[in-house]
């Protein structure tokens, strides 16, 4: 039986990621800002386009004039391919890239990414995860914390805690230096390392992110 796509729901506690609105957004723009609405624009890559996703993206900056992005994602799209675009098809992708995340070697860390799912999603309700193919990211109103599966034993449990000094357990990535969100880290190998230190620091994150 297929698992609900639902935002919230018990079978899908993942909110829609910040990029779907993004690319709602620029789909919305597509017809003021090319004169063509995101259909037509694949109608005639396809129609007239050349035969390959590479040579479509050249042809699309070339011919018409369009950015390296907008090409990129049309090529993409008229190839059948491309961005998890409406937040119904975005939600059941998500389901989908925890499972394959957690699968093969990585499946017996579902436990602990279970927990730190639970609580990420613990620190208020405008907390959301915001699953990728790789990482699961938390927002408030920005990323203030990641869980990654890092090897197979162990899942990287990032924290954006700026400039802070990494004391105890807690890792200093160098985000901050790379201006990455993410600036430190926990290494979550046992149901044991999700202590008081843990959730400590996670309640700091979620308070920075105002």
């Amino acid at each position: 039986m297929a698992r609900s796509a639902k935002s919230g729901s018990k079978s899908n506690p993942y909110g829609v990621h910040p990029s779907v609105s993004m690319v709602q957004k620029w789909v919305a723009e597509l017809p003021v800002k090319t004169g063509r609405s995101l259909d037509q624009w694949l109608e005639l890559i396809r129609r007239q386009g050349p035969a390959t996703e590479i040579a479509r993206r050249d042809w699309l900056k070339k011919e018409h004039g369009l950015g390296t992005m907008s090409a990129w994602w049309l090529a993409e799209r008229a190839d059948g391919r491309g961005e998890d675009d409406s937040p119904e098809k975005y939600l059941a992708s998500a389901l989908v890239y925890v499972d394959e995340m957690f699968a093969g070697k990585k499946a017996g860390l579902r436990p602990l990414y279970d927990r730190l799912l639970e609580l990420g999603l613990s620190m208020g309700k405008d907390v959301k995860a915001c699953p990728c193919k790789t990482i699961v990211p938390l927002y408030r109103k920005h990323v203030f914390a990641q869980i990654k599966p890092a090897t197979n034993t162990r899942i990287d449990f990032g924290l954006a805690l700026r400039d802070t000094p990494a004391v105890g357990r807690l890792i200093d990535t160098g985000g901050m230096a790379k201006k990455d969100r993410i600036t430190h880290r926990f290494a979550i190998a046992t149901p044991g390392d999700i202590d008081d230190e843990v959730k400590s620091w996670l309640q700091k994150a979620y308070d920075m992110d105002r």
